[in-house]
């Protein structure tokens, strides 16, 4: 609950991608088309780790808890947007939208850690194979979700708490379709250092400092690689890194486009777009990624379809 005096604002009205009522309505087909086929194709991987014993390896625990953190925050903003998209009346309560931001940084920020894990694996895998099974041991995998998921949890707890400290007026229109930090923070009539230097530091904490780490382990990755002699070798050893290589590169890319590069005139328009690729279409890219690229989960997928038959 929000602290009492805080705010007169019992509302907030997002704007949106368009007010033309045709342009939603095929914006609604177009998002929901895109939903369910994120559902079904992380729901899928999941299944596919959980029956096939060869899926049962660290890279692929991690890769269940991915798929599990796409479905949930696609479910945070999606159901939403596609309501709005029926209706001209597009509003959220104060508490309501407080709630929709702390869920969405919970789940973010769970998974830039979490992708760093992976890394931490592949790197584990390629450069140290002999020892992987020790290193990674199923208590090092569980200590490293575990830890993703608080961090994520401590980060989006900080700021939904130095969000609802901003006394908010009169202006309640969020040029947006969801209640993202940045543009409920821009409302605000006091003053926001405080907000700002806390985003800043956690953008520093939960997004460069993994990615830094990220690009760390793929310099010691891409070494080992050329240090094996066959080509055949060399194939086999990067296959198992380029699925999780082009997540990182669509994950990270976005949120640093986003959160730390510079803010022009017309960042409210662009971060719009920004959020609509990392909510929406990340999540629905992510299983294929991992299935048309990855021989073990495409081979599991085959078993659960011919199961079905």
């Amino acid at each position: 609950m929000r602290p009492p005096n805080q705010t007169s604002v019992q509302e907030f009205v997002f704007l949106g991608f368009s007010r033309v009522r045709g342009t939603n309505l095929w914006l609604f087909g177009v998002v929901f088309f895109m939903y369910l086929i994120t559902l079904a194709g992380n729901a899928l991987i999941i299944t596919a780790i959980r029956i096939d014993p060869r899926l049962n390896s660290p890279m692929y625990f991690f890769l269940s808890n991915l798929s599990f953190l796409d479905i949930c925050y696609t479910t945070s903003v999606v159901p939403q947007l596609l309501a709005h998209c029926l209706t001209s009346h597009k509003t959220i309560s104060f508490d309501q939208c407080m709630a929709q931001l702390y869920i969405s940084l919970f789940l973010g920020s769970t998974e830039f850690i979490l992708l760093a894990a992976m890394a931490y694996d592949r790197y584990v895998a390629v450069c140290h194979p002999l020892h992987y099974k020790v290193i990674m041991s199923p208590r090092v995998c569980i200590q490293l979700a575990i830890a993703s998921w608080f961090v994520g949890f401590l980060n989006a707890g900080v700021q939904t708490a130095f969000t609802m400290c901003l006394h908010f007026c009169h202006l309640n229109t969020i040029n947006h379709f969801v209640c993202e930090v940045l543009a409920v923070v821009k409302l605000s009539c006091s003053d926001t250092f405080v907000n700002d230097i806390s985003l800043m530091v956690a953008g520093v904490l939960v997004l460069l400092i993994p990615c830094i780490l990220v690009m760390l382990s793929y310099v010691y990755i891409i070494g080992a690689i050329l240090r094996i002699r066959s080509s055949e070798g060399r194939h086999r050893a990067f296959s198992t890194c380029t699925s999780h290589l082009t997540v990182v590169t669509l994950c990270y890319g976005t949120a640093i486009f986003a959160y730390l590069s510079p803010k022009g005139n017309s960042v409210s328009n662009r971060d719009k777009m920004l959020a609509f690729f990392y909510a929406v279409v990340t999540p629905m890219l992510n299983p294929l990624i991992y299935s048309l690229r990855n021989k073990e989960v495409k081979g599991a997928l085959s078993k659960i379809r011919r199961r079905r038959q």
